[in-house]
């Protein structure tokens, strides 16, 4: 089978039994989408959303992040990993879109990741989900199953994933892709113990063809 093949029959099978992939981050507008992606660095999306309404009631908009008393935004951000330097990036970040970008959130990979807090992986994230810019945004996730599957070969970094990944995707299709893959790492292709046998993907899964199909075949004396 070819890397080709293999992305075509990923594509029909997330394009059927995932068609509206999004992200599971709950927000309202890009300002918000924009606070909890930086909140969700090294945390779960589950813990962000359980921590973002107050902050959202707290400071609603950029112009009231730019001004938060950082003691109070650290109480409302503490249970999030690294608090302490999230509260710093959350107050620059506000401030510098102010200063330098006129109050508006720019919306290309390159400006944003001059934000502080921002770096590739949440810029791709919030132009290919506000914007559906074609932006593979590459996570733990993402990494994990796009190597196990065998979309991507020796694949070293976040960077060379994207590329590769980039590469075979359609380009109408690589905003979502960006989804199939991270959901499926949650639910199906999880870090430590994979369900293989509720995965769809096994008939071009280079992990599941090498280590798991061979040990299931029965031996016959």
């Amino acid at each position: 089978m070819t890397r080709k093949e293999r992305f075509q029959f990923v594509i029909d099978y997330f394009s059927v039994y995932m068609p509206d992939a999004e992200t599971e981050l709950l927000y309202d507008n890009p300002y918000q989408l924009l606070v909890a992606v930086i909140l969700s660095a090294q945390c779960t999306d589950k813990r962000v959303n359980i921590t973002t309404p107050a902050l959202f009631n707290k400071y609603p908009d950029l112009p009231s992040l730019a001004t938060a008393n950082p003691e109070e935004l650290f109480s409302l951000i503490k249970s999030i990993s690294y608090p302490n330097n999230k509260t710093k990036h959350l107050a620059a970040m506000a401030r510098m879109v102010a200063e330098k970008f006129n109050g508006q959130i720019p919306m290309t990979v390159n400006e944003l990741v001059q934000l502080p807090g921002v770096g590739r992986k949440t810029a791709n994230v919030i132009t290919s989900v506000i914007d559906q810019q074609p932006n593979m945004a590459v996570d733990t996730h993402v990494f994990r199953v796009s190597a196990r599957i065998g979309l991507t070969i020796g694949a070293k970094t976040p960077l060379s994933t994207e590329k590769q990944l980039i590469k075979y995707i359609p380009v109408q299709l690589v905003y979502i892709f960006h989804h199939w893959l991270i959901l499926h790492g949650r639910r199906i292709c999880v870090a430590r113990k994979p369900k293989c046998d509720a995965c769809g993907l096994k008939p071009v899964c280079a992990y599941y063809q090498k280590l798991i199909a061979p040990s299931t075949k029965i031996v016959r004396s």
